[in-house]
């Protein structure tokens, strides 16, 4: 849950604990519920807190009692179930009659809405960073049967580096929508500025909904302003009907067209002429960085949208799903050897394993090259796999014969994976090795084929 600085204090005192958890600071404080920092002593970990109440379930609060407790129920429901990386983890739901609250991973930060103000805008390559994460998010929230429904900058927590934003995480599911569920739904939900058409109509939703409203959100941090504005609330709901919002390159210099069309179709008055699928929208924004259609100002490396869609082509991670990609892309070191570089040498000891993302390496025995290895195979995973130290020690050399990248892991770092992960490594160092010993059988039995 979000991470800004704490807020001024309220007029309630702070209480000393919500429940099992140690409250350490007020976070934010809305119309029907309010948000702590609290210290989870059990567990050794901060979270948030989103504690409503109790005046709204009792009636006082002008927003319906049982709309409150429908929201609840929604995050609620969600306990442990979304796992990404790009989503903020819903660890518990107490339904406590007075005043219930929800236990969520706290993120240090602050909100997209920081970024929107016209003073604060992001560069267009961060823009686009944070929109192929958010698109990946949803698309997995959506995989898992439910669409957001409230997607806007408030939503959507920035962490920062250097004043960068170097990750997102989508949060707030109280609006979430169960495709699945027999339920009555509660319509009309979700920010006006960011609402699509079909979502004010009240009709049956699905991915494409949440695909408006992040077409929105882009547009706004484009931009410096949302998409639509009007003084009443009738006035705006006519333009999201049928006005078309200005053109982004005539509110801030630099929009590539690309950019500008993901977005006007993001933001299409019909669901059918939006992207059909977030994979669909994830790939236009990656296409703006693989292709250079944006500016690019950074010092650093490269984004991790590039380095997600490098892993997808890479025959070693075939079978990780988008959340396993995430992590690695995370969690794994990327390195760059210019040719000529010995990743191992003959003798050593094994403390660490490669997957080549780019490049080719040899492996030579004696001065010999018994192996040519290129992009997608792993080097020196025997350093994971071996039982004993003596396993371990390497019995050739690995040259760089072109330059390469490769994502290196040591057995310590790969255990700081998930569970789900790991067994995608050990599944994928079968295959390889599977491979290379049915290589070594055709050298053998037929050695005039093997080059």
């Amino acid at each position: 849950m979000s991470a800004q600085a704490p807020v001024a204090p309220s007029a309630a005192p702070l209480p000393a604990a919500i429940g099992k958890y140690r409250v350490l600071a007020r976070l934010g404080e809305g119309a029907t519920s309010e948000v702590f920092l609290a210290r989870d002593d059990f567990q050794g970990r901060d979270v948030a807190i989103k504690r409503v109440h109790p005046a709204t379930l009792l009636g006082a609060d002008a927003a319906s009692p049982q709309l409150q407790a429908r929201y609840f129920a929604a995050e609620a429901a969600l306990v442990g179930k979304l796992q990404h990386p790009n989503v903020v983890q819903i660890l518990d739901a107490v339904p406590d009659p007075v005043s219930p609250y929800l236990v969520m991973e706290y993120v240090s930060g602050t909100t997209l809405r920081h970024f929107c103000s016209p003073h604060r805008l992001l560069s267009l390559e961060q823009i686009v960073e944070i929109g192929f994460k958010c698109a990946m998010a949803l698309g997995y929230v959506y995989r898992q049967g439910f669409i957001h429904r409230d997607v806007k900058p408030a939503n959507v927590l920035a962490q920062l580096q250097r004043d960068q934003v170097v990750d997102i995480k989508l949060s707030d599911f109280g609006s979430a929508l169960q495709l699945e569920s027999d339920r009555t739904q509660v319509f009309r939900v979700g920010s006006l500025s960011y609402v699509s058409p079909e979502q004010l109509d009240g009709v049956a939703l699905d991915a494409r909904a949440d695909m408006y409203s992040l077409g929105a959100v882009l547009y706004h941090l484009i931009s410096g302003r949302p998409p639509f504005e009007a003084p009443t609330q009738a006035a705006l709901m006519a333009q999201i009907y049928t006005a078309e919002p200005p053109p982004l390159a005539s509110l801030r210099e630099g929009v590539p067209a690309a950019l500008e069309s993901l977005v006007r179709d993001a933001l299409a008055k019909r669901p059918q002429q939006r992207p059909a699928d977030w994979d669909a929208f994830a790939q236009r924004l990656a296409e703006l960085v693989s292709q250079r259609l944006i500016p690019l100002g950074r010092l650093q490396g490269p984004l991790d949208s590039e380095r997600f869609n490098l892993l997808r082509t890479l025959e070693f991670f075939g079978e990780f799903d988008d959340v396993a990609l995430w992590e690695v892309v995370h969690r794994a070191r990327w390195q760059r050897f210019p040719a000529g570089h010995a990743l191992y040498r003959k003798g050593q000891q094994g403390t660490s394993f490669h997957i080549l993302a780019q490049g080719e390496v040899d492996v030579l025995r004696d001065g010999e090259v018994t192996a040519r290895l290129g992009a997608g195979t792993s080097v020196g995973e025997m350093a994971y796999l071996a039982p004993s130290p003596e396993l371990r020690t390497y019995s050739s050399d690995v040259l760089v014969t072109q330059p390469s990248v490769t994502v290196s892991f040591t057995p310590d770092t790969l255990q700081q994976l998930s569970a789900s992960t790991r067994q995608l490594f050990d599944a994928a160092f079968i295959r390889v090795l599977v491979r290379r010993l049915h290589a070594a059988h055709e050298a053998l039995a037929h050695p005039r084929r093997i080059v």
